[in-house]
């Protein structure tokens, strides 16, 4: 019995996969297709950088704030 393991991909399926994406795409249009996609990649990678670099917010705590002597 053969099992079937999921994104298992040969060179043959990779190169139908090539075939039918120049076909439906063209030869001009791919490598447009594939800089949008590194950018966009790069964007994604950035945004998420920034994001950990962002220092968090410092909360007060509200019993020091508001110590009237009750």
């Amino acid at each position: 019995m053969q099992t079937i393991t999921i994104l298992s991909l040969s060179w043959q399926h990779i190169l139908i996969v090539a075939i039918i994406l120049l076909l439906l795409f063209g030869g001009k249009k791919i490598p447009e297709l594939m800089r949008g996609m590194g950018s966009g990649i790069k964007e994604f990678k950035d945004a998420i950088k920034e994001e950990d670099k962002k220092p968090e917010p410092e909360t007060k705590n509200p019993s020091s704030t508001n110590n009237t002597g009750n």
